[in-house]
C-alpha cells in the first residue's frame, strides 16, 4: 500500500502541477481507493502498523482536497487533525518507496503483442532477452523460424524479428 501510495502522490503531483490533466488525477485516487479497499482485511486485522494507516489515510484526504475540497475538510476533521485540509503541506512521494521490485514486459514477434513476463524491475538486456526466449508461448510461435533480430528496450518491451 505504501508502494500505491508513494506512485500516486508523484502522479498527481505531476499531473495536477505540471500538465493539468485532472482527470488522471481523479482516477489515480480511485486506484489508490480500491486498493485500500482490497487491503482492507489485513487493515483491519492490525497486519498493517496504526502509523502507516494513519499516514496513509492523511496522504489521500490531502490528495484528495483539491478535487472535493468539503468531503476533504469532513475527513480531516475526522482524522482529528487541526486547521485547514488547504492549508497543510502536500504530501511528498519517496522514489525509493514508490519503485516497483518487478515489471511486467510485454513480448512481440514481429510487432505483435504474443505474451507478458514479470522480471526484475532492474533487470538487464540480456536478461530480458532470455525471460522473453524461454517464455512457453514465445517458444511455440517461434518454433522452426529464425530469429533475426531482439529489439530490448530495457524496462518497456522485448520486440522479436522472426522469419
Amino acid at each position: 500500500m505504501l508502494r500505491k501510495l508513494h506512485q500516486t502522490i508523484a502522479k498527481i503531483t505531476l499531473d495536477f502541477e505540471d500538465r493539468w490533466h485532472f482527470n488522471t488525477c481523479v482516477a489515480a485516487i480511485m486506484e489508490l481507493v480500491n486498493e485500500i479497499q482490497a487491503a482492507d482485511a489485513q487493515i483491519t486485522a492490525s497486519e498493517v502498523p496504526a502509523p502507516v494507516v494513519r499516514d496513509l489515510l492523511r496522504s489521500l484526504v490531502l490528495l484528495l482536497a483539491p478535487f472535493a475540497p468539503y468531503l476533504a475538510a469532513e475527513l480531516w476533521e475526522e482524522l482529528g487533525e487541526k486547521g485547514s485540509v488547504l492549508r497543510a503541506p502536500w504530501p511528498v512521494s519517496d522514489p525509493e518507496l514508490a519503485k516497483e521490485d518487478e515489471l511486467e514486459i510485454p513480448v512481440q514477434i514481429n510487432g505483435k503483442l504474443v505474451n507478458v513476463v514479470r522480471v526484475a524491475a532492474d533487470a538487464s538486456a540480456k536478461t530480458l532477452e532470455a525471460a522473453a526466449l524461454a517464455d512457453e508461448k514465445v517458444k511455440l510461435r517461434i518454433a522452426g523460424k529464425t530469429v533475426v533480430k531482439v529489439i530490448v528496450v530495457p524496462g518497456k518491451l522485448v520486440n522479436l524479428v522472426v522469419k
